[in-house]
């Protein structure tokens, strides 16, 4: 299941000294049950039920490995690998300075170093994009003059949420930074500009760019020179040395029918990532142990606290899960600057999650308790990062369990029961699968060529083997095989099932019959109108005209 991956906001902590890790507080007055809660004279965490819980949760969600860093008032009590971090040909096991992708926790670093410029004087959160890339476009002209450096990093833009997603994943893409952003122009929005939170990756993308043309460095080098080096981290925002990759966690998914199996295509390569901005920022959990001692202790950070203040502001408001309320006492939750800010019970949290296919993220910070935590894993289910999260945060917040409206003993049970219940939740909303039920008015021959999108560029249908084959120019894994459908419809179905699902092909003619052009559509019974493909437009290309 990956509905929550995102949304779920459950965020816990792990800790240890050589027994029992002590957090101590003052006393608090007995009428105030949120204040008592707030103040509780003592929290421990038994590193023993810990650790295996951590065990626990890796059989259950069925993920390989798990890399944990947590400090605490400025020390680190625990920093552990658990688990293999590849299984096959031999297994090796994860440790702290095993390699993970960041996924989108990568998106506070990119927030970190717009703040650095900043502090510097060379921009201004209120700046306009287009002071600073001129040729910044949105669909709408008065969107494209008001849109802001704050706007790039708060997920308000009005796109559908992973608008332009398809330019980025799945990995590699053939598409450059600078066509990304060039591409914005050609998504549709779906809510008015600054009403709605809906998430966006492709500006981040956007502002890694700021970055680089405002400072005259490479996004990667402005990094290393102004937030890596000076807190000792060693992790990479461009290309990746052997040295590391040598100590890098190979990403897994699992299904009923293959059991586990790797995800290569999002592996940690030598080359860096497009989407690094976004999310594609490798790092251990060593080093980000070291990241969080600085937030937790701003006069250490390369950055002023006026710049953490901004980040760690609320700017767009979220929605608040059943399962936050009931969990975690949870009032408000809104979006920062590459942060999610809610209350769990009396405490302000900052957290993000980072999700791809064969890795999960979790950074989560609770300043009131000098309290940070890292856990990084190469699976693909949220369980993992969720559940232990839940029990290492609660057993620093020991009068959680009576405030809450759900009385939760094992983390990990409770997820297994979450994840189950939503399963159930979404096999009931599944609609059968379409039916044709008209004559199919195309051939095959008459479908065959190149087609192009004016941003996704060539899709190429072929014959193979008589066999009909669909290729995207720029998304090298995405490619296919068709099989009639009915009426102008194809459907084609994707060799990588883990990357893309299957979709409609509808092809469009002229009043002679002859194909000039295709749209896609999810494979669905029901028409949707928001989906991946809804920008795209193919038209049938002459050899001579095609993207060579």
């Amino acid at each position: 299941m990956h509905l929550l991956l995102a949304s779920l906001f459950s965020v816990s902590l792990l800790s240890a000294l050589p027994l029992v890790a002590h957090a101590n507080t003052e006393t608090a007055p007995q009428d105030n049950k949120q204040a008592n809660f707030q103040l509780d004279n003592q929290a421990h965490l038994n590193i023993a039920t810990t650790e295996a819980l951590i065990m626990s949760a890796l059989e259950k969600f069925h993920t390989p490995g798990l890399a944990v860093g947590v400090v605490h008032k400025g020390d680190t009590l625990l920093l552990k690998g658990f688990g293999a971090r590849q299984l096959s040909p031999k297994k090796r096991a994860v440790n702290e300075q095993t390699y993970f992708r960041l996924a989108s926790t990568s998106k506070a670093f990119t927030a970190a170093a717009l703040g650095v410029l900043v502090d510097q004087g060379k921009l201004n959160w209120q700046d306009k994009v287009i002071q600073h890339l001129p040729e910044f476009q949105m669909q709408d002209a008065w969107v494209t003059r008001e849109f802001t450096i704050e706007d790039l990093l708060v997920h308000r833009s009005g796109l559908v949420g992973g608008a332009g997603d398809s330019m980025i994943w799945p990995e590699p893409s053939g598409f450059a930074r600078q066509e990304v952003v060039q591409n914005l122009q050609y998504l549709s929005p779906d809510y008015s500009f600054r009403s709605a939170y809906s998430y966006s990756n492709v500006l981040y993308i956007t502002a890694g760019e700021v970055i680089e043309r405002v400072s005259g460095q490479s996004y990667a080098d402005f990094l290393q020179d102004t937030i890596f080096s000076p807190l000792n981290m060693q992790c990479y925002a461009g290309d990746v040395p052997k040295s590391a990759i040598k100590n890098s966690a190979t990403p897994y998914a699992h299904n009923d029918e293959k059991g586990m199996y790797a995800v290569p295509r999002n592996g940690i390569q030598e080359t860096a990532q497009m989407s690094v901005a976004a999310g594609g920022i490798v790092c251990n959990a060593e080093s980000m142990t070291l990241w969080l001692k600085a937030l937790l202790n701003p006069s250490t950070l390369p950055f002023s606290e006026s710049v953490l203040d901004d980040m760690w502001q609320a700017h767009t408001i979220l929605g608040v899960a059943e399962t936050d309320e009931e969990w975690d006492g949870t009032h408000f939750k809104t979006y920062g600057y590459g942060w999610r800010l809610a209350n769990m019970f009396n405490y302000k949290v900052i957290s993000h999650t980072g999700t791809l296919s064969g890795y999960q993220a979790y950074v989560a910070l609770v300043p009131e308790l000098e309290l940070g935590v890292v856990l990084l894993n190469n699976g693909s289910n949220y369980g993992v990062r969720g559940s232990v999260m839940q029990h290492i945060l609660k057993a620093f917040m020991p009068r959680a369990n009576q405030l809450a409206e759900s009385k939760i003993d094992n983390w990990v049970q409770a997820y297994v029961d979450y994840q189950d219940e939503q399963e159930q939740k979404y096999l009931a909303r599944q609609l059968p699968e379409p039916v044709a039920t008209k004559p199919m008015l195309i051939e095959s021959e008459d479908i065959l060529g190149t087609y192009s999108d004016v941003w996704f560029k060539d899709m190429n249908i072929e014959m193979k083997d008589k066999t009909l084959r669909l290729s995207s120019s720029r998304m090298f894994t995405l490619v296919g095989t068709l099989r009639p459908f009915e009426a102008n419809k194809f459907v084609v179905k994707w060799d990588n099932q883990n990357a893309a699902s299957d979709a409609f092909l509808i092809f469009e003619t002229d009043f002679q019959g002859n194909v000039t052009g295709m749209k896609m559509h999810p494979f669905t019974a029901k028409e949707r109108s928001r989906h991946e493909y809804r920008d795209m437009h193919f038209i049938k290309q002459d050899e001579a005209s095609s993207e060579k």
